[in-house]
């Protein structure tokens, strides 16, 4: 399987996630690295996640900002879904931050509940935290 240029998707989540840290691209390649880490991509944006046994994890989702509310979050959330169920995953989590509003919706449209929290899980790039809303979906 071939991985998408870790740059590129780099470029993406700075941009996706201006007002929080981007990942760079050599924290992508890592990540590339490991066989439980897959990736599915659009022009303007991705979704990495990675599964373990039965449970899947989502790491990131981005979409450029000139393409966000055209519905390509929705796309790349059930891309995640149906290849980590087809991984074996049964579960899936993820952590948004509290202020991330857009994200918070997008996956509760898609069916995610919240099952926890985790306090002062971000840093931003002016050194203040954020907390984040630990969620979960059942994979069918």
């Amino acid at each position: 399987m071939t991985h998408p240029d870790p740059q590129t998707l780099s470029d993406i989540h700075m941009a996706a996630f201006s007002t929080a840290r981007g990942w760079s691209a050599k924290e992508i390649a890592g990540l590339l690295t490991s066989p439980h880490v897959f990736t599915a991509t659009i022009p303007d944006g991705f979704v990495m996640g990675r599964v373990i046994v039965d449970e899947a994890e989502l790491l990131t989702i981005a979409v450029s900002p000139a393409a966000q509310g055209q519905g390509f979050g929705a796309t790349l959330l059930a891309d995640f879904e149906r290849i980590a169920f087809q991984r074996g995953a049964t579960r899936a989590l993820l952590e948004v931050a509290t202020d991330n509003f857009s994200a918070l919706a997008l996956y509760r449209r898609a069916g995610w509940i919240a099952c926890g929290s985790r306090h002062a899980y971000y840093t931003r790039p002016d050194g203040t935290t954020c907390d984040a809303v630990l969620m979960e979906r059942h994979l069918t």
